[in-house]
């Protein structure tokens, strides 16, 4: 299979959570986010909004309670200013619960923060102490099966 520059753009232009992205020079494209090997995105550090959220399946919630978010097989923990896709990433593993990250108090404690090129906010971790549970989760009918609400 060969790729032609056209073909190229057209991908990364047609990639619905825009994954991708071309080097400033237009021979490059690389991921955005979710690299599973160490890759230096070179993404300054940033200041989060006071609110981010994380979406995952309710059978998650009681490691992520007790030991927080952490990137396990990607390089960062992947954090979104929207609920709505934080609660689509979630149903992709399961029952989704949205958590709710005080990015602010974190930032304030020292974490850093990286916003990719396609909106996504990244960081190393979420200790626990920084997580609750979207109050809408109830209303959504996503009562979780652990009981933490």
């Amino acid at each position: 299979m060969s790729f032609d520059r056209p073909l190229v753009e057209a991908i990364v232009a047609s990639s619905d959570k825009k994954r991708f992205a071309l080097s400033p020079d237009g021979q490059r494209i690389r991921a955005n986010q979710g690299h599973s090997v160490e890759i230096v995105l070179g993404l300054p550090p940033s200041v989060p909004p006071d609110v981010l959220y994380h979406g995952t399946a309710t059978r998650f919630l009681e490691s992520i309670y007790a030991s927080g978010l952490h990137a396990g097989s990607r390089q960062h923990v992947h954090l979104s200013v929207s609920p709505e896709v934080a609660r689509q990433v979630g149903s992709r593993h399961g029952k989704p619960v949205v958590l709710v990250v005080d990015a602010r108090k974190m930032a304030a404690a020292g974490s850093v923060f990286h916003i990719a090129d396609n909106g996504v906010w990244l960081t190393d971790s979420v200790p626990a102490i920084y997580l609750s549970e979207l109050a809408e989760n109830a209303h959504a009918g996503m009562e979780n099966e652990s009981g933490v609400n």
